[in-house]
């Protein structure tokens, strides 16, 4: 999965590959101060979109590449931030929907994950490694 990042007049978008388990401790610690969550329930909201969870992951990514920058300073409009799947989790969730489903759901799983499978970025750094991403 990636944190995306796509301000307005950019042409590129800034991308992060982002894998809780590859989080160093001094993030996770610093993320669950910045949230008041402990770090599973930080992975499971900035799935679901909760703005203050988003907000610190963004901090710790430009943290890496701009030591100085301060959380304060770290604003973005709601449709500048996403999370997106690569190709190799879509091609993962599409495994576990053919061995899980079955009828109407499977094929309405199966349309959804192939419409967001053909404009996915395409990891080849993680191939045969994709995990969904939460801390267990």
């Amino acid at each position: 999965m990636f944190l995306v990042l796509h301000r307005e007049g950019e042409s590129e978008p800034t991308r992060w590959r982002y894998d809780p388990k590859r989080l160093m401790s001094v993030e996770r610690e610093d993320l669950e101060r910045r949230t008041g969550r402990h770090f599973a329930q930080f992975t499971t909201d900035v799935l679901q979109g909760n703005s203050l969870c988003r907000r610190a992951l963004l901090f710790t990514y430009l943290r890496r590449e701009h030591p100085k920058v301060k959380f304060e300073d770290v604003e973005f409009a709601w449709d500048e931030l996403k999370l997106e799947y690569s190709r190799q989790e879509y091609q993962k969730m599409r495994e576990g929907v053919l061995e899980s489903m079955h009828g109407d759901d499977l094929a309405a799983a199966l349309q959804s994950i192939d419409r967001n499978l053909e404009d996915a970025y395409d990891d080849t750094e993680a191939e045969g490694k994709a995990q969904l991403p939460i801390a267990d």
